[in-house]
């Protein structure tokens, strides 16, 4: 559709990308253009760390602090106990309160790179839906907000049918997610004056229900945005590499494989990723993602460095690149590389080279590490590794050794001080 937005907010959705669907283009867009808008997306607390699927929205919720609204990061310490159940083939499993609280710990590092929280009119809230949705009386919850659900509606949302279309069980706990997160948006309204949740295309179905619940029970106009579940034009899912998932909390995954990941991005994504994931201008983007040849390298490393910038640091960043040159040009060690300790009570009788590719995160698995050995994709220290049956010692690794897995992915293996 060809709609010409007013306000800042909108226009920089709409230019760079971010926008796939709005429940009232013209209304949001007014309101945006009238005084802040408070805004939210919602976190369930599934791991200890966001990862780099999480990041399109984040980038949002910063968009929408920079052109002068208020986000509210909802942490789901209640809706986690229920696990949402859209477009899953399974039931998530139950994460018990500690567990729950010790990742919202987790992901929480990461949002303060990214917005600025504190008492001011556009200043980022933290909240957790555990604070109204754990209090709950289900006989008065049932009355009072269970009435205006239709279950016949319910059952035709994309992510319940797509469960029993396929016979797979849905259970009764994850059948009320949809009210709790609905019920969410009521609080944040009343609470908050929250006015607009934004998220993934596949909470759609979610986002409406909140909508028309708070209409009903507050009659208050509010609004659902969402932008485009991502996949690289490979086909793969945004986020997902080789080694798992691309985490954002340091601890988790080092800044320099981060950067590594998006300096290998597809030559095709560079122009759209530039736009999502940076704040580099419009037109700078598509320059660079028209980059061909060796000049397309080049868009990548910038590409790289500005996403690891926002997500750990310029110095991180910095160093990123110097280890990937020092690695790649100069076929050298580099500092920053993710690194394997092994003691010496390990290597004592020998450790098998299947085992350490495993364990620095090279290989998936046994079997895996024996295919990328017979396809000549393993090296040590760059020379190829053709032997499955090796064996490291102390002497091995007297000195670091580099292992390579292809052209792009590399660890150190070195012996505990």
């Amino acid at each position: 559709m060809t709609y010409h937005p007013k306000s800042d907010f909108m226009h920089v959705m709409m230019e760079r990308g971010f926008l796939a669907d709005c429940t009232d283009y013209q209304g949001l867009d007014d309101a945006l253009s009238q005084g802040v808008v408070t805004t939210y997306i919602g976190y369930d607390a599934t791991a200890s760390s966001l990862h780099v699927g999480h990041l399109l929205n984040i980038m949002m919720l910063r968009w929408l602090q920079k052109t002068g609204h208020q986000p509210i990061t909802l942490m789901g310490g209640g809706t986690t106990k229920v696990g949402d159940p859209s477009f899953r083939a399974d039931e998530r499993p139950l994460l018990t309160p500690d567990q729950i609280d010790a990742n919202i710990t987790g992901m929480q590092q990461v949002f303060a790179k990214y917005l600025t929280y504190g008492d001011g009119p556009t200043d980022a809230l933290m909240l957790n839906n555990a604070e109204w949705l754990d209090g709950l009386n289900y006989l008065d919850f049932l009355r009072d907000i269970g009435r205006h659900f239709s279950v016949n509606r319910m059952l035709s949302f994309e992510s319940v049918k797509s469960r029993l279309d396929r016979e797979q069980s849905l259970s009764f706990l994850e059948f009320n997610y949809m009210i709790l997160q609905a019920y969410d948006f009521l609080e944040l309204n009343r609470r908050y004056g929250c006015v607009l949740q934004m998220g993934g295309s596949d909470q759609w179905g979610n986002i409406v229900n909140g909508i028309d619940l708070t209409r009903r029970v507050l009659d208050q106009q509010i609004f659902g945005l969402t932008s485009p579940l991502l996949t690289t034009s490979d086909g793969r899912k945004m986020g997902k590499s080789q080694g798992g998932a691309m985490w954002l909390n340091a601890d988790m995954l080092s800044p320099y494989e981060f950067w590594q990941f998006w300096r290998n991005t597809n030559d095709a994504d560079v122009g759209r990723f530039l736009k999502l994931y940076t704040e580099i201008p419009v037109e700078e983007c598509d320059r660079l993602g028209a980059l061909e040849g060796a000049e397309i390298n080049a868009a990548k490393i910038i590409l790289a460095n500005a996403v690891t910038t926002l997500c750990h640091g310029a110095d991180a960043a910095a160093t990123a690149q110097e280890t990937a040159r020092e690695v790649f040009e100069k076929g050298g060690v580099g500092d920053d590389l993710p690194t394997l300790e092994l003691s010496p009570d390990e290597v004592l009788d020998g450790i098998s080279i299947i085992q350490v590719l495993v364990r620095a995160g090279l290989a998936k698995s046994g079997k895996d590490a024996k295919r990328l050995i017979a396809e000549n994709g393993a090296r040590i220290d760059d020379t190829l590794l053709d032997d499955p049956a090796m064996m490291l010692d102390t002497d091995a690794l007297s000195a670091p050794v580099k292992l390579s897995a292809g052209k792009k992915r590399h660890a150190l293996v070195k012996l505990a001080l």
